[in-house]
Formats: C-alpha cells, sequence, structure tokens
C-alpha cells in the first residue's frame, strides 16, 4: 500500500516544483552605470568667507531624472573626504532595485577632513522606484544616506541627514 501511494505521490510532486520554477523570474540585470562628473573644492571650515547653500551639519542628495534620456543627476552636498584625496571618484552599482554609491579618494595626503559637493550622472535608469545607498569613507557612527527615490511620482528631490561630528557640524 506505501509503495503504491509514493509512486502516486512522488510524479505529483514533481510536477507541481517544475509549474512552480516555471513561474520564478530570474531580476532583470541592470543597465545603470554612472560616473563622478564634477567636485568641488575643499570647502574651508575654518575661513570665515565659508557660503554654504546647506548648513555644514547637513549631508544632502538632489536629484533631477531626464525621462526622455533614462539619466539620473546627482549632487551630493556635503561629502566628507581628506583634504587632500588626490582625487575622487565613485563606484556605481546596483542590486535588485538599489542603487549603490561607493564614493572614494585616491589618498588622504593631509592630516585633515572637508567637506566636498560632488556631481554624479547615472545613466541607463529607467523610471521607477529605487532604493538609494551612498557609501561614504568618513561616516562612521553616524547617520548614513539611505533614502528611497520614486521616480514614477517626481523626477527631482532632496534629501538630507544631519551629521554632527567632524568634518561635518563645524
Amino acid at each position: 500500500m506505501k509503495t503504491w501511494k509514493f509512486a502516486i505521490l512522488l510524479p505529483v510532486t514533481t510536477a507541481f516544483l517544475i509549474v512552480g520554477c516555471k513561474d520564478q523570474k530570474e531580476p532583470a540585470e541592470s543597465n545603470i552605470s554612472g560616473s563622478l562628473t564634477n567636485s568641488s573644492e575643499c570647502k574651508s571650515l575654518k575661513s570665515g568667507d565659508l557660503k554654504f547653500a546647506n548648513a555644514d551639519t547637513l549631508s544632502c542628495v538632489d536629484y533631477t531624472y531626464d525621462a526622455a534620456n533614462h539619466k539620473l543627476i546627482m549632487q551630493h552636498i556635503n561629502a566628507g573626504f581628506n583634504c587632500c584625496p588626490v582625487s575622487i571618484s565613485c563606484e556605481i552599482s546596483t542590486n535588485n532595485d538599489t542603487i549603490i554609491i561607493r564614493e572614494k579618494e585616491k589618498e588622504q595626503a593631509c592630516n585633515c577632513n572637508c567637506l566636498f559637493d560632488l556631481d554624479i550622472e547615472l545613466q541607463g535608469v529607467d523610471q521607477n522606484k529605487y532604493q538609494v545607498r551612498f557609501i561614504e569613507p568618513y561616516v562612521v557612527g553616524q547617520e548614513e544616506l539611505i533614502f528611497e527615490m520614486d521616480l514614477t511620482l517626481n523626477n527631482e528631490g532632496e534629501y538630507c541627514v544631519v551629521r554632527k561630528w567632524y568634518p561635518w557640524g563645524e
């Protein structure tokens, strides 16, 4: 009797597994790429002539989306780096619906840190919802720049976090 039940149960279970697996879709590969297009000079925290459009306790991302060209322009305002980074760059990657922007500096040539404004351009961005995650070299123990961006509702926006440890908030 057990053999008879097993002989029927095995093919039925196998059929369900095969049908169920066919309905699953692999995540679509992302065509998103991008790079840093410009960076400001070090914003001197000690000079009296510093003109912050945003307070130095804020680290912000302003973004504008061009749907016709699938282009996303971002400006990271008050990104913290070494005062003498030699060069600054960004690596853009994706993981499902998350856009990851890893900010890097080539060298720590000075014994100080300061704030920079970075212009970042991404291509191949579809008009969808995304989680955006910035990975910054000097954000330890402070709020990270991670936010949701819904390009189906708004083609532009801003997201800010408050930071009060050096080099922010000095």
